[in-house]
């Protein structure tokens, strides 16, 4: 059980779960192993996991018909990630999910969530919950890059996850966003000089 702990205590910030509902989540959760540049989830293959992190770190992005990526999600332990549209409507993924750092990840298949779902009702409404939160913050996310300036969401950034900026190559920090890497680099001098 203490291999679970994270997860469980996750879960715990928004229900209650018994001893045995605790057992039967961690009956369904495989661990697997992701070597770094390693994909998850790829466009036209349906995301069949939820994935929790264990250890590591991902991004999920979109190549547009340029060829420019796109950054739409990063991700750390404790966190989850996928093509969450995909996941969710059981349909053909968009997002390329891409480890960048060797990680570990617990895989809860789509079938056996819903299954356990319809059975534990507090599980039931962890999950509904934690998508509605993402919802939230996804909904925020597009007010702050159509709002904010480049400076500004790169402050915000950097106040609410610094362990994110120091882990992640700058490149897919710009690409998230919204800018390259050589004004991000720009705009990190100009802070440096103010300070």
């Amino acid at each position: 059980m203490e291999t679970y702990n994270n997860i469980l205590q996750n879960i715990a910030r928004y229900v209650t779960l018994s001893e045995e509902e605790k057992e039967r989540l961690i009956g369904i959760i495989r661990t697997t192993k992701i070597k770094k540049r390693q994909f998850i989830d790829q466009p036209g293959y349906v995301c069949n996991y939820r994935n929790y992190v264990v250890k590591g770190a991902f991004r999920s992005y979109f190549i547009d018909g340029d060829g420019k990526e796109h950054t739409v999600q990063i991700a750390i332990e404790d966190w989850f990630v996928s093509d969450f549209y995909s996941y969710i409507t059981q349909t053909p993924a968009t997002l390329y999910v891409e480890a960048l750092e060797d990680s570990i990840i617990f895989q809860m298949t789509y079938e056996d969530i819903e299954g356990l779902c319809k059975e534990i009702h507090n599980l039931s409404e962890y999950f509904r919950i934690s998508t509605e939160k993402a919802f939230a913050f996804s909904r925020k996310r597009a007010l702050s890059n159509l709002s904010m300036t480049a400076e500004e969401k790169y402050l915000e950034l950097l106040q609410r996850y610094p362990n994110i900026v120091r882990r992640v190559p700058q490149k897919v920090i710009a690409s998230y966003l919204g800018m390259t890497p050589e004004f991000m680099s720009k705009i990190r001098k100009n802070l440096s000089s103010k300070s």
